[in-house]
């Protein structure tokens, strides 16, 4: 393809996915061991979520695991294109890029005190409809998770 048919093409797509914004959604925040609800947008899934199109089945954690926190932790952290945000002893915010826009979305885990459920966020900060990679990275941990011994297997909705 031509130099000049590639920049085209570029620019006709960044306006196509700028036009699909809503405006930025703001960095959600731990609310007395809860998550904050997502929007009304199909970019958010969360485990605390009461509708079907938001809604993720929360981590079983295995009891037997004394060190599954910082396990879990890790292995986010080890994620490609994550920045850590916040991090408490029952609290992880990460940021994530997309690999090709470098769009932001947040995850968000938060253990609960009984120290039996993960509970989890995925959003993304701009646009609209994110093309259901939100609920793929939620699922992507959860089969990690089970993977590692750290999560028990639990039933996926959708």
């Amino acid at each position: 393809m031509p130099d000049k048919t590639v920049k085209i093409i570029v620019l006709i797509l960044l306006l196509l996915s700028a036009g699909c914004s809503t405006g930025e959604i703001k960095m959600t925040q731990q609310f007395n061991g809860q998550l904050a609800p997502c929007p009304s947008s199909p970019n958010c899934v969360s485990s605390r979520a009461d509708d079907e199109e938001h809604r993720v089945e929360p981590f079983m954690l295995m009891s037997n695991n004394a060190n599954c926190w910082a396990d879990i932790v890790s292995l986010v952290k080890a994620l490609p294109r994550t920045q850590i945000i916040a991090e408490t002893p029952s609290y992880l915010h990460v940021e994530v890029r997309s690999f090709l826009f470098r769009f932001v979305d947040n995850l968000e885990l938060v253990i609960a005190q009984d120290k039996q459920r993960l509970d989890i966020r995925s959003a993304s900060v701009t646009g609209y409809s994110d093309m259901g990679v939100n609920r793929k990275r939620v699922e992507m941990l959860r089969d990690l998770f089970v993977e590692k011994g750290l999560c028990k297997t639990t039933h996926k909705t959708r």
